[in-house]
């Protein structure tokens, strides 16, 4: 296959849905060599900050002249933003050529593997070609039974914790913390960002249960300029420099200063231009901060808020805690099966206490004639800023985010 129907092949295992297991996963790199076995993971778990965490860790390994691999999820833009090699996306030729690989193996198999398996072996496969020192892990959703739990780490790290994605991984925060607590290995030390009692409890009892070691950060880190902006990064600066250590690595504070000074991740309160805000804040918990960090940058200036979300989201909970930086909002639609109507949105806009509410297109809102200079404030929903992206880059509309 060539990159574009490696891809096409590829996302078209969507339709198997989100597949919670590791037995496909397992047969997969079992297939392909156990590549796994060659290479050293920094396992990142938890409800928010895990990109942003993740993507601090890796920034500094490089900093400090290591060959670091890191892997997230979801993309924005590009499929290929998943897959790093000392910050360089992974090759089309590359894609292609893992993707054939596992389509072969799996040909005639009775439980088709998912998109994010698919995605998680290439990672892995691709990494140990590339003969990196350290890969940076990042989960999909959960950890217990994610595709990524598959890996034994130097270090496992867990961001706070929250209720998010109660479908699959339930409905209170221990439960939750349970399934993030399953990436917790025997002899592999555990770092923690602090937590909710409840939630922090479930993590000492599973690193107790195991036999190993768990800390919690209890300051931010204050010792540079950092790329990100709002001060609950500092806390994600904070953990990722306690997991470097955890993991025994001995890093100059000049390569922690430069790693974290010399970074950028996109749609966590990214600015575009002087009135436009990009957050893909879309649960409770991210929207708190997101509204922390407003005022931290904006002080009690209004944000001119264009809402949209998923359809498994508590959009009228998120726009409660909106409504106190904005009293007006344009609800618009995220692309996708998955997205909510800007019908469904208007009662929980309503509810939230919004006096003024409409709707529109992104395309529209983002056209449209202003008289007022007014910040604007784009969140809800990661696929909603990726559109929005596209749309600012001239690009065409990006293939699916998925998981």
């Amino acid at each position: 296959m060539n990159y574009r129907d490696a891809l096409a092949w590829l996302f078209g295992r969507q339709t198997f849905g989100i597949k919670l297991g590791l037995e496909n996963t397992q047969r997969l790199l079992e297939a392909c060599g156990r590549p796994q076995d060659k290479l050293r993971f920094l396992h990142v778990a938890g409800t928010n900050g895990k990109g942003s965490t993740s993507v601090m860790m890796d920034s500094i390994l490089r900093a400090a002249g290591h060959r670091s691999a890191l892997y997230t999820s979801p993309h924005l833009l590009d499929f290929r933003e998943r897959f790093r090699v000392n910050g360089q996306m992974i090759p089309e030729s590359s894609v292609a050529e893992g993707l054939t690989l596992l389509r072969d193996v799996a040909d005639g198999w009775e439980q088709d593997p998912t998109f994010f398996e698919l995605a998680t072996v290439l990672a892995a496969w691709w990494f140990a070609r590339e003969a990196v020192e350290f890969v940076v892990w990042e989960t999909g959703l959960g950890g217990r039974i994610d595709a990524t739990n598959v890996v034994t780490p130097v270090v496992s790290v867990i961001t706070p914790i929250g209720l998010d994605h109660q479908m699959w991984l339930g409905s209170t925060l221990a439960e939750i913390a349970g399934e993030k607590a399953g990436i917790i290995k025997a002899r592999a030390p555990v770092v923690s960002a602090p937590q909710e009692t409840a939630a922090a409890e479930v993590l000492e009892a599973m690193a107790a249960a195991t036999g190993t070691a768990i800390s919690f950060v209890t300051q931010p880190w204050t010792d540079g300029p950092l790329g990100l902006t709002g001060s609950y990064q500092r806390w994600n600066a904070a953990l990722a420099c306690a997991a470097l250590r955890a993991a025994g690595l001995v890093v100059e504070k000049s390569a922690e200063q430069a790693g974290l000074r010399d970074l950028a991740w996109p749609a966590r309160f990214q600015r575009v231009g002087a009135h436009l805000v990009l957050d893909g804040a879309h649960n409770p918990e991210a929207v708190a901060v997101l509204v922390a960090t407003w005022r931290e940058v904006f002080g009690p200036t209004k944000a001119r808020l264009i809402f949209g979300a998923l359809r498994d989201k508590d959009s009228t909970a998120l726009l409660q805690l909106l409504r106190s930086i904005a009293d007006q909002v344009w609800l618009v639609p995220v692309a996708g099966v998955r997205g909510a109507s800007v019908e469904a949105l208007r009662p929980a806009a309503q509810a939230a206490g919004f006096p003024a509410v409409y709707t529109s297109t992104i395309g529209e809102v983002l056209a449209g004639e202003r008289s007022d200079r007014a910040p604007m404030l784009v969140t809800g929903s990661l696929f909603l800023a990726a559109e929005v992206l596209a749309r600012l880059e001239g690009s065409a509309r990006p293939w699916p985010s998925s998981q």
